[in-house]
């Protein structure tokens, strides 16, 4: 069996991070049993839910038939994704299922992925997000799962690093935020570095080999008290250099990490795609180009149909989506209507502006009560004539 550890910011059932898992399931042999651990989000009401998306994802984008589970004895390939991290450290130290992952990566056998709220918990200790960020609880650690002991890191891994949905608050570090990770830091025990994965990254491990690789769009940070070595996307490097890095070690027979030359591009997530439409269609309506901005709509719809077995709900995420595309179609709805408009009212203020040229301000001025009569308000400006449909 191959031995694969995979660690995941985020998004790891969207477009983003297909070519990561198709590549960790091409290690596979044929008829490899895949279990998708569902218990970090086994207490939310939409359960089923999320793993049937979950399911469909690997099994269209992936080419890998996935059974839901709770057990993983035997199992080649295991995965397990967002939710809470402690929720699912105290379910699997009931189970045993902490113990098997534990196993699987001492043995360096089978390929193990563990995204968001799952990877939380692969280090020596683990983010209670849920109690903290969301409950108000005072910063402190879970024990982990102690994946990454057995491989030589001391570590504790932080996922959704660089998180900036929380606007004018921080929420960096798992939303953390600086504030809260540096106080954490000084609570662990001595020489424990913070591995932090950016979202919509991952970091891939051969156990046999220990080649590491950075692959997505962010970078993973190791994180020191007073120093933070950024590992890029496309980095490829080993586990001795990690180990360094983590260890704060200068020098090392290890190479440093070499970014790759020629990084395949990365793909656009789901809030980017949110952006880019949202002032696509500004610009197609401020000019105005109606088919311009029926293309963004249809560009947002395809979007949202590659995104929906995203199981996550970071900001920019698939509701996002569908809140705005029912916008866009009401203001396209607006701009057909006044599109029909203005083949009505330019004539008319054509003929106003010829009126008031021949000095006949009386019939120009009958002219715009009756247009405001019809719905259209007129104002005269510098600029020449501007009109607006009446509120």
């Amino acid at each position: 069996m191959p031995g694969l550890l995979v660690l995941m910011g985020s998004g790891e059932t969207s477009p983003t991070m297909v070519e990561i898992h198709r590549a960790a399931a091409r290690t596979l042999r044929a008829g490899a049993r895949a279990v998708l651990l569902d218990t970090p989000y086994a207490f939310q009401e939409n359960r089923a839910d999320i793993s049937a998306r979950a399911c469909r994802y690997f099994a269209r984008s992936v080419g890998l038939d996935v059974e839901v589970g709770s057990g993983i004895a035997g199992a080649d390939w295991v995965f397990s994704g967002p939710g809470s991290p402690t929720y699912a450290l105290d379910r699997w130290a009931q189970s045993g299922v902490a113990g098997d992952l534990r196993a699987r990566v001492r043995a360096r056998q089978g390929v193990t992925v563990l995204a968001s709220a799952a990877a939380c918990t692969a280090g020596l200790a683990t983010v209670p997000v849920y109690e903290i960020y969301k409950v108000g609880a005072e910063p402190h650690w879970r024990e982990g799962l102690g994946l990454l002991e057995p491989l030589g890191l001391r570590a504790v891994l932080i996922p959704h690093f660089d998180n900036a949905e929380g606007g004018t608050h921080d929420t960096r570090y798992c939303y953390l935020g600086e504030r809260r990770l540096s106080r954490m830091e000084r609570e662990l025990p001595a020489g424990t570095a913070v591995l932090g994965l950016d979202e919509h990254t991952a970091v891939v491990i051969d156990l046999e080999s220990e080649t590491v690789l950075v692959a997505g769009r962010g970078g993973v940070t190791v994180r020191r008290p007073g120093s933070a070595v950024v590992l890029p996307a496309g980095t490829r490097t080993d586990l001795a250099e990690l180990r360094r890095l983590a260890e704060g070690r200068a020098g090392g027979s290890a190479p440093p990490p070499v970014a790759a030359a020629q990084a395949a591009p990365a793909e656009v997530t789901l809030e980017e795609t949110i952006r880019s439409c949202e002032e696509r269609f500004k610009a197609a309506a401020a000019r105005p180009d109606m088919v311009a901005a029926a293309q963004t709509v249809l560009h947002l719809e395809a979007e949202l149909v590659k995104w929906a077995a995203d199981t996550e709900e970071d900001a920019g995420g698939v509701d996002q989506a569908r809140e705005l595309m029912r916008l866009l179609i009401a203001r396209l709805g607006e701009l057909a209507s006044t599109a029909r408009l203005r083949s009505h009212v330019e004539p008319l203020l054509g003929l106003r502006t010829r009126l008031r040229d021949e000095g006949r301000y009386d019939v120009a001025d009958a002219l715009r009560e009756a247009m405001l009569a019809g719905g259209v308000v007129v104002e005269d400006t510098p600029d020449g004539p501007r009109w607006s449909p009446a509120p």
